[in-house]
C-alpha cells in the first residue's frame, strides 16, 4: 500500500467519527440531557440536534410520557391497631428533565418512600372500616402530598390509586361471618315480610268471603221471608175471602201435628188440650157432609166420650152414616197415633237428656 494513502484514510475515518459524534437524533417524547466537560449544558428536543464532539456528551435519556408505577404491598397500621397490606398505583409524568436528573438521585424510589410515609400517616388516623370505605379520600390526600413534594423534582403526579387493601386472615373471616349474618338477616326479614303479606292477603280474602257469604245468606233469608210472608198473606186472604169456618181450621190444625212430631230438634213439647175439640169438629164436619140436616153433636160429652188416649168414641145410637163414621174413626185414629208417637219421643228425649238438663218433657 502506498504510504501516502494511509494518512488520508486515517484522516477520513477521524472526520467521519467527528461528524457522527456531532449529530444527535432524539426520538419523539424523549429528552436528552447534555453535559459539556461534566457540566449540564442543555436538554435536546426531539429531532436532529448538533453537539460539540468530544466536549459534549449525553448524560441521561428521559421519557416524558405518562408513566405507571405499581408499588409492592406495604404494611400499614390502622387506628384500631390492625395491620393491613396496601399496594398503590402511581401515574406520573416528567415535566422538567433537568430537575428529574439532577435534583433527585432516584425519583422512583423517592416517590415510593414518600407514598408509604404519607399512606401511613393517612391510614393511622382511620379505623379499618373507614379505611375500606374511604378510598377516594385517601387517594385525594395522597395525590395532594405527592404533587407538592415532587414538583421540585420536575415530576407531576397525575393520579394515585389504592389497588388493594388486604386485612389479616382473622379479620377476613370475621368480615365474612358478619356479611353472612347480614345476608341471613335480610333473608329472614324478607321471608317474614312475605309471610306477613301472605297472611294479610289471606285474611282479607277470608274477610271478603265471609262478607259475601253473609250478604248472600242475608239476601236468601230476606227472599225466603218475603216468600213465606207472601204465602201466609195469600193463605190468610184466601181463608178470609172464602169465609172458612172453624171446622176447616180444626182439620188444618190436625194436619200440622205430624209435622211437629217429626221435627228432630224438639225435645220438649206439649200436647194441646183442645185436641179433642179439634177431632170433634172434624167429626162433625164429616157428619154434616154425609147426612145433611142431622143435629150437630153437643159441646159436652153427648156426642161421644173421650178415651184414655184422647180419641173420642162415637155413640152407637148416633144417626151418622157408615161413610161419615169411618172417616171420623180414621181421623181419630191418626190423631191418637200422633199423640202416642209424640209421647214416646218426648219420653226417649227425657231419658237421653243428661242429669240437670233443661226442660221437662210434657205428658
Amino acid at each position: 500500500m502506498d504510504p501516502v494513502l494511509i494518512p488520508i484514510l486515517v484522516a477520513a475515518i477521524v472526520v467521519v467519527f467527528l461528524v457522527a459524534s456531532t449529530v444527535r437524533i432524539v426520538p419523539q417524547a424523549r429528552r436528552y440531557n447534555i453535559e459539556r466537560f461534566g457540566r449540564y449544558r442543555r436538554t435536546l428536543q426531539p429531532g436532529l440536534n448538533f453537539v460539540v464532539p468530544v466536549a459534549d456528551r449525553v448524560n441521561t435519556k428521559l421519557d416524558v410520557r405518562e408513566q405507571v408505577y405499581s408499588s409492592a404491598p406495604k404494611p400499614v397500621i390502622t387506628e384500631d391497631n390492625l395491620v393491613v397490606n396496601i399496594d398503590t398505583v402511581l401515574y406520573y409524568q416528567i415535566t422538567d428533565p433537568r430537575a428529574a436528573a439532577y435534583e433527585v438521585a432516584d425519583y422512583l424510589q423517592a416517590i415510593d418512600q414518600l407514598t408509604v410515609t404519607t399512606l401511613r400517616n393517612v391510614i393511622g388516623s382511620m379505623d379499618l372500616e373507614q379505611t375500606l370505605t374511604s378510598r377516594e379520600e385517601i387517594n385525594a390526600r395522597l395525590r395532594a402530598v405527592l404533587d407538592d413534594a415532587t414538583g421540585k423534582w420536575g415530576i407531576r403526579v397525575n393520579r394515585v390509586e389504592i389497588k388493594a387493601i388486604d386485612p389479616p386472615n382473622t379479620i377476613k373471616e370475621a368480615m365474612e361471618k358478619q356479611m353472612r349474618a347480614e345476608r341471613d338477616k335480610r333473608a329472614a326479614i324478607l321471608h317474614a315480610e312475605g309471610e306477613r303479606q301472605a297472611k294479610i292477603l289471606t285474611a282479607e280474602g277470608t274477610k271478603q268471603k265471609d262478607i259475601l257469604e253473609a250478604q248472600g245468606t242475608q239476601q236468601a233469608m230476606i227472599l225466603r221471608a218475603d216468600g213465606e210472608a207472601k204465602a201466609v198473606e195469600r193463605v190468610f186472604q184466601a181463608v178470609h175471602r172464602n169465609n172458612a169456618d172453624a171446622k176447616v181450621l180444626a182439620y188444618k190444625y190436625l194436619e200440622t201435628l205430624p209435622h211437629l212430631a217429626k221435627s228432630d230438634n224438639n225435645t220438649f213439647w206439649v200436647i194441646p188440650g183442645e185436641l179433642t175439640e179439634a177431632v170433634r169438629a172434624v167429626t162433625s164436619a164429616f157428619a154434616d157432609r154425609s147426612a145433611t140436616g142431622l143435629p150437630e153433636p153437643a159441646a159436652g160429652g153427648d156426642a161421644g166420650t173421650s178415651t184414655g188416649d184422647g180419641a173420642p168414641e162415637l155413640e152407637a145410637a148416633s144417626p151418622l152414616s157408615l161413610d161419615a163414621a169411618a172417616a171420623a174413626d180414621e181421623v181419630a185414629k191418626q190423631a191418637a197415633e200422633v199423640v202416642n208417637d209424640a209421647k214416646a219421643e218426648a219420653e226417649a228425649a227425657r231419658t237421653r237428656q243428661p242429669p240437670g238438663g233443661g226442660g221437662t218433657p210434657g205428658d
